[in-house]
Parts: C-alpha cells; structure tokens; sequence
C-alpha cells in the first residue's frame, strides 16, 4: 500500500466576486418582489460575497463541466500537463444533465487522452467521495496519479424565471405567491466554483499533504430525506420521484428545484455530525487538540458557534484557534468548498511540516458525513 499525497491544489471561480446588494440583479425577483427571506438569511449566514457563472448582462458563462475543466488546467505547467492524468475522479451535485457522467463530460472539455473516469453522486460529500477514490486508487497500485474534483454551477437552478409558472399556479389556486422558504432560502447561500487536487505517491512540492485516512458515516438508516431535488416529499416522509409526476407537475411544483426541510436539518445536522466526527477521531485515536487546522464545511455561519458547543457537550472541543474557514468571501459551494477552502490554507504560507489539517463535510441530503486527515510533509 502506497502513501498518497496532494501535491498540487487549484481553484477556478467565475466572474467576479457577487456582494449581498447585486445578488437579485443576477438571479432575478421573484413574483416582482424583492425577497423579504434574503435579508433574514443572509443575516445568519454571514456570507458576504460569492460566484455566479453568469455575467453582467445576465448570460451563462460556464457550465458545470467547464468549471471543472478550469480547475483542473490550473493544476497544469511545463512540468505537469493534463496528457499525464490517469484518473479523473469528479464529484458534484449539480451536474449538467443526467447522462453522460459529469466527470466524462469534463473530460471531453479536457480532451487530453484516454484515462480512467469516476462520478461519484450525492451532495456536498460527492467531492470527498471523488477524492477517496482517487486516494484509494493509488493507495492500492492502481494508477499513479489522479486529478480529484468538486464543483458546482448552481445558480443555473435559482433564477427567478425557473418559479414563474410556479408562483402563477399558487395565484390561481389563490394561495399565497411567495416560494417556500425550504426552497427560497437556499437562493441566498449557494455559490459556483470549481477545485482540483493532484494525487501522487511522492512527496512532491514545497508543501505536499499526505493523506493519512479518510471515513464516512452514513445516518439514513435512522433519518429520512432532509435535503433533495428531482422529487418532492410526502407526508410520511418518503420522496416521490420526478418520473413518477407529469411533465406540467413538474412545473408546477419546481420539482428539480433544491429544497431542504428546515426542521429536520436543524435538530439532527450538528447532533449527527459531531456524533460521526467523535468516532473519526476515536478510530484513528486523535486527540482534538491536537489538530492543526480544523476545516468545517458549514453551510451557513449559523451553525458554527452550535457546532462547537456541541462539541463540548460530546467531550471533543476543536479550539476555536485551530479553525479555519472562508465562507464568507466565497459563499457555500457545495462539494467545492472544502477544496476551495484547503487550497486557501496552503496559499496562506502559514503552513509548517508536522501540521496536521482535518477536514470535515456533511451532507444534509439524507445526513452523511466525510472526514480526511492531512499531514504537511
């Protein structure tokens, strides 16, 4: 078994960076109203700024796969070029269509010879999964090298004409026409971006990231749906499949649209996730404290105060110190943000060898989480 090292960590964010004030010039209004919730959500988020693959005159810039495709050049120069990949592992919830595969599409944008592709699906984890992968492809001899992917171009499902018929159907059935709030508010917290890791099984680089270990721990067992598209919820708690409405349902009920049951996240995401984190570290027999840098994947900055004091209360406190987070200037990128966020650590230049990094992503989707243990050689 080979050890696995990151040596190599690129970003690509479209456009330029999106303030609270412009974010409906971008996604539209809905019903011609500016959106009460927006002010609400922002206040509890936190986010500041974030990217849209749409420019100023209201055109898509990138799909999904173009994002990627940025990405993964970014890793590129005269020493390494994307003709030397051999595996392209690509995570993301927001793909650009059904079939083909995300990660086959990104390769078509690449067009950079044969090579091994994977598309792990999901939520925000879908990254994590893409890298494990990819960890595990090269831990076992498989290839040599991978470039391992998240990304997501999701504002291409929150613009304001996509609920037009929707909020025409609620006036007709005189109901009144404001989006869901499990459906609005995620307008205001999601962001597009893409990032890349190269793996190798040398230490190559001035700050290469051995990968120590990566875990995850599935609840769905215990929980129902929390978060989902292509589907809507039922009373008992199931999810009824787009294929299963009628093509004017479909509009009707913004069936693709992303929504999340409030209710749920809040009393099981933060309980879950620190349950999951606590056996992590217990497997591997890390002490909290001893954790350089702590990078948390939250979906907004509301969470974070109550993600530590449930730490506390499960006998696991990470110092507040030894955290690190970039939310606020790039927004909630799904299954980008821990690739995005890691790759802001090392540009930092405040790395040092022996540092130890703990990375950290749930999933509200059906409550799944992730974690990985870096160490700066």
């Amino acid at each position: 078994m080979k050890d696995v090292y990151i040596t190599r960590i690129s970003k690509f964010l479209p456009n330029d960076p999106i303030d609270n004030d412009h974010m409906e010039e971008k996604l539209g209004v809905i019903n011609e109203k500016s959106s009460k919730t927006r002010h609400v959500v922002l206040r509890n988020n936190k986010i500041k700024t974030r990217y849209y693959a749409i420019d100023d005159d209201g055109n898509v810039t990138h799909n999904n796969a173009q994002l990627v495709k940025e990405a993964v050049e970014g890793l590129c120069d005269g020493s390494f070029n994307k003709n030397e990949i051999e595996l392209l592992s690509c995570g993301t919830s927001s793909p650009d269509q059904t079939l083909p595969s995300h990660a086959a599409m990104v390769h078509g944008f690449l067009k950079n010879g044969n090579l091994e592709i994977n598309s792990p699906s999901g939520a925000c984890c879908s990254g994590m999964n893409a890298l494990k992968y990819g960890y595990l492809s090269l831990r076992s001899n498989q290839v040599n090298n991978a470039v391992c992917t998240g990304s997501e171009r999701i504002s291409s499902w929150m613009r304001s004409y996509l609920f037009d018929d929707e909020i025409s159907h609620l006036k007709e059935l005189e109901k009144t026409p404001i989006l869901a709030f499990k459906k609005e508010f995620l307008r205001w917290m999601l962001s597009d971006g893409a990032g890349a890791f190269l793996l190798e099984t040398k230490p190559i680089g001035d700050f290469p990231l051995r990968i120590e270990w990566m875990d995850g721990y599935s609840y769905a067992h215990e929980l129902e749906t929390c978060m989902y598209a292509g589907g809507d919820k039922l009373e008992d708690g199931s999810i009824k499949s787009w294929s299963d409405y009628t093509p004017v349902e479909w509009v009707e009920n913004s069936i693709f649209s992303v929504k999340q049951d409030i209710k749920l996240l809040s009393e099981n995401i933060l309980l879950k996730g620190v349950e999951s984190l606590k056996k992590a570290i217990t497997k591997h027999d890390i002490k909290p404290k001893d954790i350089t840098y702590y990078l948390p994947h939250i979906s907004s900055h509301y969470f974070k105060e109550r993600l530590y004091d449930e730490m506390v209360n499960q006998g696991i406190e990470i110092p507040w110190d030894n955290w690190f987070m970039n939310l606020s200037k790039v927004g909630n990128i799904g299954s980008a943000s821990i690739y995005v966020m890691l790759e802001e650590l090392v540009a930092s230049g405040n790395l040092k060898k022996g540092d130890t990094i703990l990375l950290s992503v749930p999933e509200s989707a059906r409550f799944f989480y992730t974690y990985a243990l870096l160490t700066v050689c």
